[in-house]
């Protein structure tokens, strides 16, 4: 397989992953494991191209931005409380992330870490899919506090690779009882100043990319950016749609299902 064709793939397997709960680095990780390359050697394209997701909710919620950005310049109620609570969900994973960097960057070499951590998850999903009640679709912004700031540090879970961002901060949020909506949603809006700090981080501490130089050929990193962004863009809006008529169980069952499978391979190579 040639890197153009893997760059590729991969990127439309971030864009179809990162926003559902079942880990986009993990699966990055395994695919990358499967088509016999170095982790390390790609985890700035894996850094680059999660970016070309995020760029799809800016896109895809231009107008609710465009709306609470005038609104805090004119500073209404509403368009206060969205920002506080986004910023103060960011908060813990841009604390505890700055600490453990270095931890960080060793587990995201490890495909057995990624495949336990999608067997943990997905059974932690269907415990809580079982015994939690979802509650009101009340929105963002009317969110309190409190649980902005808790459910930023379920986000924190994510650190494990395979555990999944959007998969932790979604289970903070039913389990602090929010709405399967809402709690989608703000892991959505937590994931832009979430990833772009990661990426400012990894930029900033890798001087071949300051120097415009990458172990991944650009055009490769390109064509995997604009992959994940067109099928980003249609994942958000089918996410949300989804649970919120039918729940997260499916996605539990497919993180057991690939985390074990990824295990099975791995213990018999």
């Amino acid at each position: 397989m040639t890197d153009m064709l893997a760059a590729l793939l991969l990127g439309i397997l971030e864009g179809l992953t990162e926003f559902i709960p079942v880990s986009s680095t993990g699966h990055l990780i395994l695919g990358q494991a499967l088509f016999g390359y170095d982790p390390a050697q790609w985890s700035q394209f894996n850094i680059v191209i999660q970016l070309g997701a995020i760029c799809a909710v800016l896109v895809t919620y231009r107008g609710l931005f465009w709306e609470m950005g005038t609104g805090l310049l004119r500073r209404e109620a509403e368009a206060l409380r969205f920002t506080r609570n986004i910023l103060i969900g960011f908060l813990p994973a841009a604390a505890i992330g700055l600490i453990a960097k270095d931890a960080i960057e060793v587990m995201l070499t490890s495909p057995m870490v990624v495949a336990v951590a999608l067997v943990v998850g997905g059974i932690a999903m269907l415990v809580l899919e079982r015994t939690v009640r979802p509650g009101p679709d009340t929105g963002v912004a009317n969110m309190p506090a409190k649980t902005a700031i808790a459910i930023g540090f379920f986000q924190c879970l994510a650190m494990i690779p395979g555990t999944s961002r959007s998969g932790a901060s979604i289970l903070g949020a039913l389990a602090m009882g929010v709405g399967r909506k809402t709690a989608a949603e703000f892991s959505f809006f937590l994931a832009v100043p979430t990833m772009l700090g990661a990426a400012t981080v990894k930029i900033l501490d890798d001087p071949a990319l300051l120097a415009g130089e990458a172990a991944i050929g650009w055009a490769e990193i390109a064509t995997g950016f604009l992959a994940a962004f067109v099928v980003a863009m249609i994942v958000i809006r089918a996410f949300v749609a989804y649970v919120s008529r039918h729940g997260f169980a499916p996605f539990a069952w497919y993180r057991i299902v690939i985390g074990s499978a990824a295990l099975l391979w791995m213990t018999a190579a």
